[in-house]
């Protein structure tokens, strides 16, 4: 199977959750490819951010393109929170798959969300549900994380991120708190979740959807 995990991240957390996405997905002998989307935001405002020097540590990553999307069975979005909602760069790239859905090149994969805010309730569920009706128009098989995957998101003695809706990270207001390992468990754990669904469902999807009603 072949899954992708696709992120954007401005100071690097979403990067670290979409690494261990990767190491998950990795684990089960999938195929996968960790791939960020552009940045759309001047070098300028990056720079009064004090997110340049963060952003170089993932240059080096492929930038997505819609087309590359049509390649997995499965795919990861690592989606940080703007206002309980995904940033601009992910709403953008989402705006550039039109041809994409016109083909149906989506219908039948698996589709799942990772995400991260400065606050325990800062937006991210919020963010990852509204992914979600973006994956739904492209015709995806969403999934969360379920609890039976990863138990310990019923651990309640620490501060952590980490939700059945999806893999999350609590960065703090300035952004200096980088994922702990519970949350990292968390990515690694939907990243082997969705490997292991997609290899078990797409193929039988993509015959059923060229079957007529």
């Amino acid at each position: 199977m072949r899954v992708a995990i696709v992120f954007y991240s401005m100071y690097g957390h979403m990067y670290k959750m979409a690494q261990a996405a990767a190491e998950g997905a990795i684990s089960t002998g999938a195929d996968v490819k960790l791939l960020r989307i552009a940045e759309n935001l001047s070098p300028e405002i990056l720079a009064m951010a004090h997110a340049t020097d963060a952003q170089k540590s993932f240059s080096d990553v492929p930038i997505v393109k819609p087309e590359d999307l049509e390649w997995a069975d499965g795919i990861i979005f690592g989606v940080p929170t703007r206002y309980g909602n995904m940033s601009g760069q992910v709403a953008a790239f989402f705006d550039s798959t039109g041809p994409v859905w016109s083909r149906g090149g989506l219908v039948g994969k698996i589709g799942s969300v990772m995400s991260s805010s400065a606050t325990q309730h800062g937006g991210a569920v919020t963010t990852i549900h509204h992914v979600h009706t973006t994956l739904l128009a492209h015709g995806m098989l969403v999934t969360g994380l379920p609890y039976k995957m990863y138990p310990a998101l019923f651990d309640t003695t620490d501060v952590n991120g980490g939700s059945v809706f999806g893999a999350t990270a609590i960065t703090g207001g300035d952004g200096a708190r980088m994922p702990t390992e519970h949350e990292l468990g968390a990515a690694r754990a939907q990243g082997i979740w969705v490997a292991k669904l997609a290899g078990s469902i797409t193929e039988n999807c993509e015959t059923i959807s060229r079957q007529p009603i």
